[in-house]
């Protein structure tokens, strides 16, 4: 049985639409749960009204007051769900018919591999639509410039590398999911570190489902090969610092929050990494350089070097 887990909040326009799409999945073996986040556009009445019509295959609750986050209301989820295999799914997206079973197979393969005790993530590519579902790129990653095969513990803790709408992963690393942390950018990029760090990532090169941008997304794909995103990035340098602060304070949050199961080596590196926030510039360079802790792609290096 898989666990599909849904954070839905003032979802209305597009959540039906998602929900039919799981339900038209090739691989039926799997539990729709659905946690509304105190909605007041109509959404909670839609997943009532789909619960009511399929008792066996989606439950759903409202949380008693809101989350402020979707990261919140996921991590809550998660930390609820230690199920054999969990399934994380976006209210305003489009499941390819095909995508539960295509996610579990590669995580079948992955077991063989690794084996069912090794905490394994599977994630795969997407499809970038606008609202209507019109295509404006066939590969998310290529509209973020990603390189998928840079999971090792160093490169994650610089960037994310897995979306999680269309993460799959198992029992075992779950358990590593006990409660939230104190501090974290996002609940797949938690994931992702937890992987890295005493797992395997396994990425599927296939676009498995629709990614719908329509204006509220709370994270989106953003165009990084546009003129009009790099002179953004440029322009906007406080808020460039501040994202590269988030990432030594969730590095922080990881070594406090494992750091009995960490290596020694893991260890140095994520509690390095975490003291960088009140390091000075020269001292912050000469760690990242070494530990390789540095984002992919020439701009997110220069601009890293620079204001990071």
């Amino acid at each position: 049985m898989i666990s599909i887990l849904m954070a839905s909040y003032n979802g209305a326009p597009y959540i039906a639409a998602q929900i039919d799409s799981i339900l038209r999945q090739t691989q039926q073996d799997f539990m729709l749960y659905i946690c509304d986040d105190c909605s007041d556009d109509g959404t909670w009445e839609i997943v009532q009204d789909y619960a009511k019509q399929y008792p066996k295959q989606i439950a759903a609750w409202q949380n008693r007051q809101n989350s402020s986050s979707a990261k919140h209301n996921f991590f809550k989820m998660m930390t609820e769900h230690p199920d054999e295999y969990v399934m994380l799914c976006d209210q305003d997206d489009v499941w390819h018919p095909d995508k539960v079973e295509k996610t579990l197979l590669a995580m079948k393969k992955a077991e063989e591999e690794y084996g069912k005790e090794t905490p394994l993530l599977v994630h795969t590519d997407l499809t970038v639509v606008d609202s209507d579902l019109k295509v404006l790129d066939p590969s998310y990653r290529h509209v973020v410039n990603g390189n998928w095969q840079r999971t090792a513990l160093c490169y994650e803790l610089a960037q994310n590398t897995v979306t999680g709408c269309t993460v799959l992963y198992n029992r075992a690393l779950g358990g590593f999911l006990q409660h939230e942390p104190t501090f974290f950018v996002m609940h797949d990029w938690w994931l992702a570190l937890v992987a890295s760090a005493f797992g395997r990532i396994v990425f599927l090169d296939e676009a498995t489902m629709l990614y719908r941008q329509h204006g509220d997304n709370a994270v989106g794909a953003k165009f990084v090969r546009s003129p009009r995103y790099l002179l953004r990035r440029l322009l906007d340098i406080k808020e460039y610092r501040k994202e590269m602060v988030e990432t030594f304070l969730q590095s922080e949050s990881f070594y406090n929050e494992f750091r009995n199961d960490l290596s020694f080596e893991q260890q140095a590196l994520t509690a390095g990494y975490g003291q960088l926030s009140s390091a000075g510039w020269l001292r912050r360079r000469w760690f990242q350089i070494k530990s390789r802790t540095v984002k992919y792609g020439a701009m997110k290096k220069i601009a890293g070097f620079l204001f990071g």
